[in-house]
């Protein structure tokens, strides 16, 4: 025990290069001309050169009419591509008695040294929290640090008017569509299933998009204090009371709650084959989901937990687990590159090795979190383009096109195209590039893909007409970025839910016919005549019968019946029914009546 608590607290920490706020340059953006490249959007792929001017794509095409004072990228053998949109970080997160390592600098710094230009950074406060302001705390903390533009995702959990007051006002005046929910953190960030219904309900009034944190509180809780009974206290346990089948049917059930509150909703992140399968099959049926898988489990896998260093395995715990499979990254890069999974994110949230340590004897205790959002690009390149599985259009969609489709801002963001944002990326698919925590941006001390080799990075990123990046080091400085309001009524996400919701709207059934008179018998009162005994109803009703079933021909002379005629009645009753027997009347049998004593 002793060798691993030793093992947590080693640090391996390495100088990283650097450049101090005074050798960057912060003046006004001018003119860049990028030449000779190979433009990528999500749908096409054409030969051509971008002018930027003041922050903004000014031409794309050849020839272009190019001032003497731009400066001039040579792009020649490389794509131009338009920046990456990292859908889920948590930067300067206050969780689980810690506070994640990186801040809105260092985190954005981080994301544009891996080509990316924007994050959405989700807000979770402590519950109870008036949303708003939690709102006003995310912004106070981000927008004098980030070194590239943000948008914010709002948690909501909790559930009541002001909460619902709170979403409405986030959406109509703060530039807020996305809200965030979790399924985990029983009684801390969790939503009962009814809560669930009612967020889904709000969003579908204000045509804002969901996503949310598959998991199951209620069972991890009883798995957890199990494996603790058993001596079970290492991060191994973390994924062992997280089993696959409870990301599949956390999914599974919020989707459909969704369904049935015809809102669209989005899963994040996805590390399991079981969840991606359900969000592929009710995607075929109709269902407006959307899945993400994050950039942990596309480049590594859950085998890590079971790693002897505890400081190692503690790395690598984050919700939801990552699976022990191997084989789960391609498959979920498969699903990424069919469609059935639609965008990517990080899930960056990185803590140091004595903020892991805080959960050295009780894996509950161990803060989640991991790096992601340096390597998300060049991962999703390595593992998707390099493999064959996806195309540089397919890459673009997933890593920016689609999530700026999500938050509305398309093609504002995620597009080369004149009048879009000169948020930009020069990428070289033949550089290569180790990851590792000796070279990373971030204030991690370690990387989690430490020593994965990728072909394919970026060679310069201009973030908001700006060169952030290039060859020489990363150039970004604190307020560089800017908060980006995202509006409500996505066309990507919400373009067909009005047209389901006219198809699947419930029907009312006009039937024809006589329906059977329910209505209370009436009871006579006191000035009424009474009802008729039961008795006199009975011998009226059978005096009904006789004479509707039976044709009386005249008596005989004897009084008799005529015998032509007919005693049959389909009710089986005779015609003589009603006559009485005179039982003093005797028969004597054939041969006469004898009189003798036996």
């Amino acid at each position: 025990m002793d060798e691993l608590i030793t093992c947590v607290a080693v640090k391996h920490l390495a100088a990283r290069p650097s450049i101090a706020d005074s050798e960057q340059d912060d003046s006004p953006p001018g003119f860049i001309h990028i030449r000779e490249g190979t433009c990528v959007n999500d749908d096409q792929l054409f030969q051509a050169d971008v002018l930027v001017e003041d922050g903004i794509i000014k031409e794309i095409g050849t020839g272009l009419n190019v001032p003497d004072s731009a400066k001039v990228i040579n792009a020649k053998g490389m794509f131009i591509m338009p920046g990456g949109i990292d859908a889920n970080t948590h930067m300067q997160l206050p969780f689980m008695n810690a506070t994640s390592i990186d801040d809105f600098y260092t985190g954005t710094k981080a994301a544009l040294a891996g080509g990316t230009t924007m994050i959405v950074d989700c807000v979770w406060d402590s519950p109870s929290t008036p949303l708003a302001e939690s709102y006003d705390k995310w912004r106070d903390w981000a927008d004098s640090k980030v070194a590239c533009d943000y948008a914010l995702s709002v948690g909501v959990t909790w559930w009541n008017e002001k909460v619902a007051a709170d979403m409405e006002l986030l959406v109509k005046d703060k530039g807020v569509n996305t809200f965030r929910v979790t399924q985990e953190y029983k009684d801390l960030y969790m939503l009962n299933d009814g809560e669930l219904l009612q967020v889904l309900k709000k969003c579908k009034d204000l045509k804002a998009f969901v996503t949310v944190l598959a998991e199951n509180g209620h069972v991890i809780e009883k798995k957890s204090e199990e494996l603790i009974s058993q001596g079970i206290t290492g991060p191994e346990g973390h994924a062992m009371c997280r089993p696959e089948e409870i990301e599949a049917e956390a999914a599974h059930r919020v989707i459909v709650l969704a369904n049935q509150a015809r809102c669209p909703i989005g899963i994040l992140p996805v590390t399991g084959r079981s969840a991606a399968k359900i969000i592929s099959e009710t995607r075929h049926k109709g269902y407006v989901v959307f899945g993400a898988p994050v950039t942990a489990c596309l480049g590594t896998d859950g085998t890590h937990y079971w790693n002897k260093c505890w400081r190692h395995a503690s790395a690598y715990v984050m919700v939801p687990p990552l699976r022990p499979d191997p084989t789960t990254s391609a498959l979920l890069m498969g699903y990424l590159s069919s469609g059935d999974l639609q965008f990517t994110g990080s899930s960056h949230c990185t803590f140091n090795a004595d903020q892991k340590a805080l959960g050295c004897k009780d894996f509950r205790k161990i803060p989640h979190g991991v790096n992601g959002v340096e390597e998300r690009m060049s991962i999703v390149w390595e593992r998707g383009v390099n493999t064959g599985m996806m195309n540089a259009c397919q890459f673009v969609a997933a890593t920016s096109s689609n999530a700026a489709k999500i938050l509305n801002i398309y093609p504002r963001k995620g597009r080369l195209a004149v009048g879009s944002d000169a948020d930009i990326v020069v990428w070289d698919p033949h550089a290569v590039k180790i990851l590792s925590a000796k070279t990373h941006s971030s204030a991690s001390d370690f990387n989690i893909f430490e020593g994965t080799n990728v072909r394919g990075v970026p060679v310069v990123v201009i973030a908001g007409g700006k060169v952030a990046v290039d060859q020489n080091g990363t150039y970004a400085q604190r307020g560089w970025g800017k908060y980006i309001a995202c509006h409500p009524d996505s066309t990507y996400v919400y373009g067909r839910v009005a047209a389901r919701d006219e198809a699947l709207a419930p029907q009312k059934v006009n039937r024809e016919g006589d329906v059977p008179d329910t209505t209370p018998k009436h009871v006579p009162t006191a000035d009424e005549d009474p009802p008729t005994p039961i008795g006199v109803q009975e011998e009226v009703l059978v005096a009904t019968i006789v004479s509707n079933n039976f044709h009386h021909r005249p008596p005989t002379r004897s009084g008799g019946r005529h015998m032509q005629e007919s005693s049959f009645s389909l009710s089986g009753e005779q015609f003589d029914d009603k006559v009485a027997t005179r039982s003093s009347r005797g028969f004597n049998p054939p041969g006469g009546r004898s009189s003798a004593l036996w």
